[in-house]
């Protein structure tokens, strides 16, 4: 939620980082939280500029204040979540010897190079997003799985929201995310081929940009598409802006997300919240969201068939699929929630000042 009227504290006692200037999911997570976290915490922001409307403070700017601690506190806490963040905050507390505590937050579902264990062992609290994450990270403090802002994510009518679209058929099914090999673009197009001329009340896009290295990628999928004769049912979208992507999730029926590999993925918990039902392959969070025959269904990574038979169960029947949306959307407000990660990490936050008081 942005508001313009978020300003930093004068004397923050957490001092949370964003430090890359491309916005991603990190990005949208830090933005989703910081308006939370603020009114929870004396807070401040490091980075680049975020809808969340709070200004960024300069990595020297954050130096600069963390010189002292906070009135009524032994330290301040920067909660990173990069490695190059991590390598600032550990320059700043072992070498500047700057009374901070370093928060680190790992999605990565496998095993950190040497480097990045090494500045992760240098923590004073690692929150993990997962279980199967944490298992990667002998030092996790805390598993707190990342959460959204439903009320960016309305449930609407799909079926008037997809005749607003303008694109044919009555339902419509996306997936959402970059275009390129290791999102599983090219899984989703081929089982769409096989599963869209089975069920002409359907169509589908895909929502997101291509990088120039990716280009050639997509043009081959246009081109097998095109082949196909489905160019006006099976669409590329290219970049959404943030602001309007909601409007897609809400005009889907259903939501693919078959990436190859993801450390957590978003996109299918908003479009959850909206009302989709969610088919997930197994990586990242999906399997605690996509339940076959609850709220969608769970595939296998690269497998087209497996993936177009979970759109053939969902798109047989449109009624029943609404009520898996429900499911979905149901299951995203009692555990997913921006919210319920705020709580999460505040109780990361507070253990720290905590263990300073016992002492």
């Amino acid at each position: 939620m942005s508001d313009a009227s978020l300003t930093p504290h004068s004397d923050p006692e957490v001092i949370v980082f964003n430090l890359k200037r491309r916005y991603t999911g990190v990005s949208a997570t830090v933005n989703a939280l910081v308006p939370i976290q603020a009114q929870q915490w004396r807070l401040a922001y490091c980075g680049t500029p975020l809808p969340h409307g709070m200004p960024g403070m300069r990595l020297k700017q954050a130096i600069r204040l963390s010189r002292r601690p906070p009135e009524g506190r032994a330290f301040r806490i920067w909660h990173v979540r990069r490695d190059h963040e991590m390598m600032a905050g550990i320059f700043a507390r072992d070498v500047l010897r700057l009374p901070i505590k370093l928060v680190f937050t790992s999605a990565a579902q496998h095993l950190h190079g040497w480097f990045p264990r090494w500045l992760i062992s240098r923590m004073d609290a690692v929150i993990s997003t997962t279980p199967l994450a944490a298992s990667f990270v002998p030092n996790t403090t805390a598993v707190v799985a990342h959460g959204i802002d439903m009320a960016r994510f309305p449930k609407v009518d799909k079926r008037q929201a997809w005749a607003d679209s303008g694109l044919p058929g009555t339902w419509g099914i996306g997936t959402f995310g970059r275009v390129r090999p290791d999102k599983g673009s090219d899984v989703f197009v081929e089982a769409m081929l096989r599963v869209l001329p089975e069920f002409p009340q359907f169509s589908a896009v895909i929502a997101g940009l291509a990088q120039p290295k990716d280009a050639d990628f997509q043009k081959r999928l246009q081109m097998r598409i095109g082949e196909a004769g489905l160019s006006k049912r099976l669409v590329f979208l290219g970049e959404v802006p943030a602001a309007e992507v909601h409007q897609w999730y809400q005009r889907c029926l259903i939501a693919v997300a078959c990436p190859r590999y993801e450390p957590f993925g978003l996109t299918p918990f908003e479009a959850a919240s909206t009302g989709c039902a969610v088919i997930g392959t197994r990586t990242g969070a999906f399997d605690q969201l996509a339940e076959d025959g609850v709220t969608g269904a769970l595939v296998d990574v690269d497998d087209v068939n497996g993936l177009a038979n979970a759109l053939r169960d969902l798109m047989v029947d449109p009624e029943r699929t609404l009520l898996m949306g429900e499911h979905a959307h149901d299951r995203v407000e009692d555990h997913f929630t921006v919210a319920h990660e705020a709580a999460g990490i505040a109780a990361v936050y507070q253990g720290l000042f905590d263990q300073v008081q016992a002492g």
